[in-house]
């Protein structure tokens, strides 16, 4: 059964693992020192052995964005997947600062609420950033990070300095629409064939919830997540970065200078793969998350 809190839209789904990943999204109250009352979260947990591991989501995106890889994961490990403050379908308070910052606040929130031990934190593009500002501010938590085409190299967004009104609102309005969200798609992917109307659908259903459009405008106008290009270096847990080789998103020098400014860290090419590897290629990074857990 399809959670209710999920907009209607959801019932359009068509792909086994769209509907799988849905059926199995809950919701739960989160305290945290952002605001008085506790901040409805969405969330998967699956699975149920070995170190945890908990997957972040990049920008304007929601767990759906894992209804590929967490099932594989799920077959031999314990999973968690979140949807970040401010993102997804996790409640947006009126009057919360959505930026980089109380996100993290939120995620460690979650983290001490729900798992409470070290886990294998997995980011995605905007979540890699997410999953390296974590681990940098809560080393205690994080045992080993993945990084998945991730930002956090360069510097925050540019549509910052479009986000006031009205060309706020123009500016969500524009990525509300779905033939913009379908060429982002289909850009994502090296196999463009990929961006089908099912994934259309798990990349637009959040775009339905409650104060999307405010949450948006508030993070964008936050300037989004800077450079760790200075930090990085501090990061002492194992590291595994996993990069498409033909990335139209961020490109691929990133990937070369994560991997040289973490010394602790191996970098894998995902062959003829495009921005978004853990769709496009999921049993591949399947297996290189499995065996960096060994």
């Amino acid at each position: 059964m399809l959670p209710s809190f999920l907009p209607a839209t959801v019932k359009q789904l068509t792909e086994l693992a769209s509907i799988a990943l849905a059926q199995s999204i809950e919701q739960t109250a989160i305290s945290t020192p952002l605001c008085k009352e506790p901040i409805t979260t969405s969330y998967v947990h699956q699975g149920g052995d070995g170190t945890p591991i908990l997957l972040i989501h990049g920008f304007d995106s929601s767990v759906l964005e894992f209804r590929r890889l967490l099932p594989l994961l799920a077959a031999d490990n314990e999973i968690w997947a979140v949807d970040l403050l401010g993102f997804g379908f996790t409640d947006r308070p009126a009057n919360i600062p959505f930026s980089p910052a109380s996100i993290k606040t939120h995620l460690y929130s979650f983290w001490k609420t729900l798992i409470k031990q070290p886990v294998i934190l997995v980011g995605a593009s905007m979540g890699g950033a997410a999953a390296i500002d974590f681990t940098l501010t809560y080393p205690e938590a994080v045992s080993k990070l993945i990084l998945i085409d991730s930002a956090g190299m360069a510097a925050g967004s540019s549509l910052s300095k479009y986000m006031f009104s009205p060309l706020g609102y123009l500016a969500t309005e524009f990525l509300r629409s779905l033939k913009v969200r379908q060429s982002i798609g289909r850009n994502a992917y090296k196999n463009s064939t990929l961006a089908t109307p099912d994934a259309l659908i798990c990349g637009a259903l959040h775009l339905q919830m409650p104060s999307w459009s405010q949450a948006l405008i508030v993070f964008t106008k936050s300037g989004g997540y800077s450079s760790f290009k200075e930090k990085v270096s501090q990061i002492e847990q194992p590291t595994l970065i996993l990069w498409g080789d033909s990335d139209k998103i961020l490109g691929t020098a990133d990937a070369k200078k994560f991997n040289k400014a973490i010394s602790n860290s191996k970098l894998v090419w995902i062959q003829d793969c495009g921005h978004v590897p853990h769709l496009e290629k999921p049993q591949i990074i399947a297996q290189h998350i499995v065996e960096f857990d060994r």
